[in-house]
């Protein structure tokens, strides 16, 4: 551990004696490291020199400068280390009552009593170490910061962000998705890739759990997944083979939700396989909306042998499927009340006619208006597609 540097100021030359002497053993053992001057501007520019002397012992009365002026520059260098014990005769408590309402740490009267002092310094040592430890903590905290904001610029371009995806396709279908993490990263994803020239697989999933955890499992279950679904295996085939895979990686109970379809863009029809996820629901081109079933499925990475249903949808022209996480319809205002599938519906309603993105941003507008100032409290991610 390096030594602590100490700076006695003082026009007493036997006072530094008196110093070397009693901390002898603290010298010698390089607990402590002694700089001695005889007025303030000597003391500064020691300080100058050496940036890292921490406890400074001044007088008040020296000639060229005094203490309290040298305590006023020591406090313009804004160390949050440093501190400074003022040290006169005891009668003389009107200048120390005003270094002490100017900064100073503590003081000590003349005659010096040695063993009194030699507390107030390890006292003053105490607290330099905490705000070192408190600084090397917010540096940390930086690091960590900044190490989430790459987390969440990777998170999110992984995520596939070109709208429209498929420009071949623009008379058949319409695919529009966001993803808005409650902290620097999610759980949520979503994806959509092409299976074959006629069909288009669609996912969207929720990793139990938020941060770093849930992400770094995100990244795994979205490589499983499309790296089975691109293999051209049906709904229930991808989400059983990516079940298997993920519970040889599911540590601390950590598990997905998910809702994998494959979308036939010449005839509509849609398989798919919901797996414990929330069950999308349907905007018909007539402005009704339903809701489809329960999932028969249960959720995916805790048990490596199941096998998986699959089911199927028949979506006519104009008609919408709504994919979402539970942060929409669970997202909670001030006093917690959830957003609601119902809420949802009347949106929904009211956009029969909207392409893809308008209705994503309306459901958005909607949750920020209804939940107002209250916190994020979950991700809130949605893949909405639209038969054209």
């Amino acid at each position: 551990m390096a030594a602590i540097k100490i700076l006695s100021v003082d026009d007493e030359a036997p006072l530094e004696l008196l110093m070397k002497q009693y901390f002898r053993r603290k010298i010698r053992s390089g607990e402590y490291e002694f700089y001695f001057a005889r007025n303030g501007l000597e003391a500064l520019s020691i300080l100058y020199n050496n940036p890292d002397i921490e406890i400074i012992l001044s007088d008040i009365n020296m000639p060229e400068m005094d203490g309290l002026t040298l305590l006023a520059k020591v406090n313009e260098m804004r160390n949050p280390a440093l501190r400074v014990i003022m040290v006169s005769a005891y009668g003389d408590m009107k200048n120390i009552r005003e270094a002490m309402n100017n900064g100073a740490f503590d003081f000590a009267t003349k005659p010096i009593d040695m063993e009194d002092l030699s507390l107030t310094i390890e006292k003053a040592i105490t607290q330099i170490n905490f705000v070192h430890q408190t600084q090397k903590e917010h540096v940390q905290l930086e690091s960590l910061k900044n190490e989430l904001t790459t987390a969440h610029d990777i998170q999110q371009y992984i995520l596939p962000r070109v709208f429209p995806p498929f420009p071949e396709a623009l008379d058949k279908v319409d695919i529009y998705a966001s993803m808005e993490a409650a902290k620097d990263i999610g759980g949520d994803f979503y994806d959509f890739f092409r299976v074959d020239d006629d069909h288009i697989a669609l996912v969207i999933a929720d990793v139990c759990g938020k941060g770093i955890p849930a992400a770094l499992f995100m990244a795994v279950g979205r490589t499983i997944i499309r790296s089975k679904g691109m293999q051209g295996f049906s709904a229930a085939e991808c989400v059983t083979e990516s079940n298997r895979l993920l519970a040889a990686y599911s540590v601390s109970n950590m598990f997905v939700t998910m809702f994998y379809a494959i979308y036939n863009t010449k005839t509509g029809l849609i398989s798919y396989s919901n797996a414990g996820h929330n069950p999308p629901h349907i905007l018909r081109s007539n402005g009704t909306v339903s809701v489809l079933p329960l999932s028969k499925n249960t959720i995916v990475g805790v048990f490596d042998d199941l096998e998986y249903q699959e089911d199927t949808l028949q979506l006519e022209q104009g008609d919408t499927l709504v994919m979402f996480t539970d942060g929409v319809t669970e997202a909670a205002d001030a006093e917690y009340n959830e957003f609601g599938a119902n809420r949802l519906d009347n949106i929904l309603m009211q956009h029969a006619n909207a392409n893809s993105q308008q209705i994503v941003e309306a459901i958005k507008a909607g949750i920020k208006e209804f939940v107002g100032d209250a916190e994020q409290s979950d991700d809130i991610t949605m893949l909405v597609v639209k038969r054209l």
